[in-house]
């Protein structure tokens, strides 16, 4: 039973580092194709992390934490949260746990972050709030797929019935 439990596991976060890779995709194009210069969410985090320890934080920092949130933390409670999820595919469960996850970054890690809810005290009007999105639903529908496929689920993947 124990060796299962694991097994599920390894691939929750197999799929969570799909999830990741898509994530890191949507971030190179940004820079490489210079959208939204002015918002760095990375730099954000490392500012914020470095006012909250008093100290100097390395820009590797934030972008591990990204890392192993999004591989363990969310790969796992995406497969906790899986049969809860509204949606009978992996791409719609995805992209709903993507939706609560922007929603959940909106507001509260932006204003944590000085920035305000979707990043608003930016000043760019609605286009950090729809890269956010962008980017979240690149991780979720991606790590989506790649739970489903690798729990044995492909007939589901873009299947209609429960």
């Amino acid at each position: 039973m124990h060796q299962i439990g694991a097994h599920k596991a390894w691939k929750s976060i197999a799929a969570g580092l799909c999830g990741n890779a898509a994530h890191s995709t949507v971030m190179f194009l940004k820079r490489w194709m210079h959208w939204l210069p002015t918002f760095h969410p990375y730099r954000d985090l490392q500012h914020g992390l470095s006012d909250w320890l008093g100290g100097a934080v390395h820009p590797t920092v934030p972008w591990a934490m990204s890392f192993v949130n999004g591989t363990f933390v969310l790969g796992i409670l995406f497969r906790s949260t899986y049969h809860l999820l509204p949606g009978h595919n992996a791409i719609v469960k995805g992209f709903v746990f993507g939706i609560i996850g922007w929603i959940a970054m909106g507001l509260l890690y932006f204003p944590i972050l000085g920035r305000g809810p979707f990043a608003a005290r930016l000043e760019l009007g609605a286009l950090p709030a729809a890269f956010s999105l962008a980017m979240v639903l690149a991780y979720s529908v991606f790590m989506g797929i790649a739970f489903s496929m690798l729990h044995s689920e492909p007939r589901r993947l873009w299947s209609t019935n429960g």
